[in-house]
C-alpha cells in the first residue's frame, strides 16, 4: 500500500536544517491535505491519493493494528511517522 510521505523538499529541508522540527511537522500536515492525486513536485516520491491513503489507514487502524514503518531508527523522536500517527488519531 502507498504511504503518505514528505515531499522532497520538505525532508530534503529539514535534513538540511533549513527548518526546525515545528516547521517540518507543521508543512507536513499541510501537504497531507492538499488536493491532487500526485505530488507533481517530486521526481522519486510520488504520493496517490494521499487523501484517500490517510482515510483508508484510518478506518483499517479501527478495526486492527496498523504499523508505520519508516527508514528512521525506531526510537527517533523527529521523524514524520509520528506525525501521520496523530493524524490517524484524530478525525481526518
Amino acid at each position: 500500500m502507498a504511504r503518505p510521505r514528505p515531499s522532497e523538499r520538505l525532508k530534503d529541508d529539514f535534513q538540511a536544517k533549513k527548518i526546525g522540527w515545528g516547521e517540518f511537522a507543521h508543512r507536513y500536515r499541510k501537504e497531507l491535505s492538499e488536493a491532487g492525486s500526485i505530488d507533481r513536485r517530486n521526481r522519486t516520491i510520488k504520493n496517490h491519493g494521499q487523501k484517500f491513503t490517510l482515510r483508508l489507514i484510518q478506518q483499517l487502524g479501527r478495526k486492527g493494528t496498523v504499523t508505520l514503518l519508516c527508514h528512521c531508527a525506531e526510537d527517533q523522536k523527529q521523524c514524520h511517522r509520528h506525525v501521520l500517527r496523530k493524524l490517524l488519531a484524530s478525525k481526518i
